[in-house]
């Protein structure tokens, strides 16, 4: 079919097709290639490219046009278009895959952008209802927000108590090694203590330490010494009598009387040990002492059994800032 053409081309130029111009419309040679076919067609064309012996253009008849025309044009297109039917095949299936691929995201964008201003109705629509009920939308997400913040404060607090609650078990174990000498270790009105019997200290109305009471607190000396806990904390000797007032002598009242005999424990527990072994060594920057007189009993007045008991010496720990809570709520818990 082709070959028919070219003859046609040569037999009636004007109505010949373009076979240049259809072989390749991209390429840059295209213009000079078909310029080439219609000079090769027209009546009485030469061929540039050749010359006869005299150095004249050669001319063609029309029997030679037809086979140089179609080995010019072979050489044309192949030089024009640089691929192969197979190569053009294969970048034309690539555009259309990738025009489907761009068609795809293109559709899948739309149907994204569809679905987020659904959404967004949605959410105007549930604002409206809750403003016609009375919510307030930004009061409510503001409350979200302070809840949150309470619930961590919370926790931090809880991991807090949690701590202070270890060195306050600690704390008490260590102390009781002191209830094997008869003394009570005990929590109260928030603060840790160690009650020490006014009978086994000292004689009615006296400030001066009994033996016995003196063997005792260097016993106590000795293990709160012996701990680097315990000898760093702070300690309050605390003096405390029954509710019979005291009448003249040296200490006048109950005050004098309670107070004197907490500055005797206090002198015994802080002096260096002397020769005979008697003084307990510990450091008096930590200690203190104070006289309660009868303003603070743990028993009733009205028996000789309570006020026995209201007769008595306090070490009390004092606690540190952070350890400022309910101690004894920490006691209680198993």
């Amino acid at each position: 079919m082709q070959t028919a053409h070219l003859f046609s081309a040569f037999q009636e130029p004007e109505k010949a097709p373009r076979v240049g111009r259809l072989a390749c419309k991209k390429s840059s040679e295209h213009k000079h290639l078909t310029r080439f076919d219609e000079e090769l067609t027209s009546p009485g064309a030469t061929f540039p490219f050749r010359s006869a012996p005299n150095g004249d253009p050669m001319k063609f008849s029309s029997l030679q046009r037809p086979t140089s025309l179609i080995l010019f044009l072979s050489l044309g297109l192949t030089a024009a278009c640089g691929y192969s039917q197979e190569e053009w095949d294969q970048k034309l299936r690539e555009n259309e895959s990738l025009t489907q691929q761009l068609k795809a995201q293109t559709d899948a964008h739309k149907k994204s952008q569809s679905d987020y201003q659904e959404a967004m109705q949605e959410i105007d629509a549930l604002k409206k209802q809750l403003a016609d009920t009375g919510v307030n939308v930004s009061s409510l997400t503001q409350s979200v927000a302070e809840k949150q913040k309470a619930l961590e404060e919370y926790a931090r607090r809880t991991e807090q108590l949690d701590q202070i609650r270890k060195r306050f078990e600690l704390l008490q174990t260590k102390l009781q090694k002191l209830t094997q000498l008869g003394l009570k270790v005990e929590v109260r009105n928030n603060r840790m203590l160690i009650q020490l019997p006014g009978d086994v200290l000292f004689d009615s109305g006296q400030d001066k330490l009994k033996p016995e009471g003196s063997k005792i607190l260097m016993q106590v000396a000795e293990v709160i010494g012996k701990d680097p806990d315990l000898s760093k904390r702070l300690f309050q000797v605390a003096g405390h009598t029954d509710s019979k007032p005291l009448v003249g002598g040296q200490f006048k009242d109950n005050w004098g009387l309670s107070s004197m005999r907490a500055r005797s424990v206090l002198v015994l527990l802080t002096s260096p040990p002397d020769k005979k072994g008697e003084g307990g060594g510990l450091n008096p920057n930590n200690w203190s002492a104070a006289g309660y007189a009868d303003t603070d009993p743990v028993a009733s007045n009205d028996t000789e059994e309570g006020r026995k008991k209201n007769r008595r010496v306090e070490l009390v720990l004092q606690p540190n800032v952070e350890e400022m809570l309910n101690l004894k709520s920490l006691a209680t818990v198993k």
